[in-house]
């Protein structure tokens, strides 16, 4: 994929020279804020947060704002809205007024409730408290995503994740409490040392606080991180394929009897409770990005802020935040992420779309697309169904495989 790093020592480059290339049209109705801090470091987590020892939650909020100040010409009401980290409920509550606050002046937050539209906020379940629920329900949230992760408190010592487990339910019923009618519970399978009759518990665990919305994650050993580093060490041993599969089978089966059905290869929801912010990633949607580390994506631009908080609160010309790298529009590369992020999609991928768009580009590329789903075909992992190509059951054990054998008939460069 073309990355082009932009940030130079003489002229940092900014969010605002990447959408300076977009025709002035071109706007976002979806928003993501990345919120860094964290109260402990999670050994498995590969996303941007830190331990802030120097208390620069004020600092870091006043410079948010005048991101999303820079960012508000591009912005039209907001129907989506997520706020993730880190921990963002480790914000300080008067903090949250705030910055709330200018979440309505630039993107009509509050109303997005009434207008059928979706604010999510990533909740640690300890930072939990009845204070900061009702004031996340007046600013317009009205679903929050809690990181339960497990209900086993050696499975959580594993991860080096730090809460108490009837804190979950606690925090459902919180939010719940407050008018924050939508939650999600995020769970960890295939942890060290974790039995399929663990995993089984824990979905009950999750089943039983009724919540609309399951996120569930094969844990994965992200380079630089320290489960990573401790798996290297040998300290513990990755758990058996063959059982991280029946955990993978089981939860479908599992979750499907009682009314949640996957949408994404990791995600299930009651019909309707689907997570609609995250759909528009997934559907190649627009959506702009506030907050270090923070990604964003306008008509197959893409662009990542730095990841560096020092760097994110450095004054940078037009207010908006230093990037790390951009992805101007290309042809084939939007078509490489079409497959990448609509194949894990329970829809799939509109077949005659995606072969018009190939088309365009070159002729062979659909001839190769049309080969290579026949031949997953063959092998049951890939079905032609109401003209969308989607993975079955089978196909969605192995996703990353297909996607890569699909992506090759794009490029098959890329698999050189």
């Amino acid at each position: 994929m073309l990355s082009l790093p932009l940030a130079s020592a003489a002229v940092p480059a900014n969010a605002g020279r990447a959408l300076g290339t977009l025709a002035a049209t071109v706007t976002a109705d979806s928003l993501y804020i990345h919120v860094p801090f964290c109260f402990h470091k999670c050994h498995y987590c590969d996303f941007y947060s830190i331990v802030d020892t120097r208390d620069r939650q004020e600092v870091y909020v006043a410079r948010l704002i005048s991101e999303l100040n820079a960012l508000w010409p591009r912005m039209e009401p907001l129907r989506t809205v997520f706020i993730g980290g880190g921990t963002p409920s480790l914000l300080r509550p008067d903090l949250w007024k705030i910055l709330l606050t200018a979440l309505e002046r630039v993107g009509g937050v509050a109303s997005i409730p009434a207008r059928g539209g979706e604010f999510t906020v990533e909740c640690n379940p300890e930072t939990v408290t009845p204070e900061l629920m009702h004031i996340l329900a007046s600013g317009g949230v009205n679903r929050v995503s809690i990181g339960a992760q497990s209900f086993n408190p050696a499975h959580l010592k594993t991860l080096e994740r730090w809460h108490d487990p009837p804190n979950v339910f606690r925090a459902v019923e919180l939010a719940r409490t407050a008018g924050i009618l939508r939650q999600s519970i995020d769970l960890i399978f295939g942890i060290p040392g974790q039995t399929l009759s663990d995993w089984e518990s824990d979905l009950e665990l999750a089943l039983s606080a009724q919540t609309e919305h399951l996120s569930c994650y094969g844990l994965t050993y992200e380079p630089n991180t320290a489960m990573a580093a401790r798996l290297s060490r040998g300290e513990f041993a990755a758990i058996d394929e063959e059982i991280e599969t029946q955990m993978f089978e089981h939860t479908h089966r599992a979750l499907a009897r009682r009314g949640l059905f996957r949408y994404e290869v990791s995600n299930f929801a009651r019909p309707g409770a689907e997570c609609r912010h995250n759909l528009t990633y997934w559907r190649q949607g627009n959506w702009l990005a506030a907050g270090p580390s923070a990604s964003g994506h306008m008509a197959g631009l893409r662009w990542k802020n730095t990841p560096r908080l020092d760097d994110y609160l450095k004054p940078v010309p037009g207010d908006f935040s230093t990037c790390v790298d951009v992805e101007y529009p290309d042809a084939r590369c939007n078509l490489t992420e079409l497959v990448m992020t609509s194949l894990r999609l329970a829809e799939g991928i509109d077949a005659d779309r995606m072969l018009a768009a190939a088309t365009q580009i070159e002729p062979a590329i659909s001839s190769r697309l049309v080969a290579t789903v026949e031949s997953l075909g063959s092998r049951g992992l890939l079905a032609v169904t109401e003209g969308r190509w989607r993975l079955t059951d089978a196909g969605f054990l192995v996703a990353n495989r297909v996607i890569i054998e699909m992506m090759e008939a794009i490029d098959p460069d890329e698999g050189a």
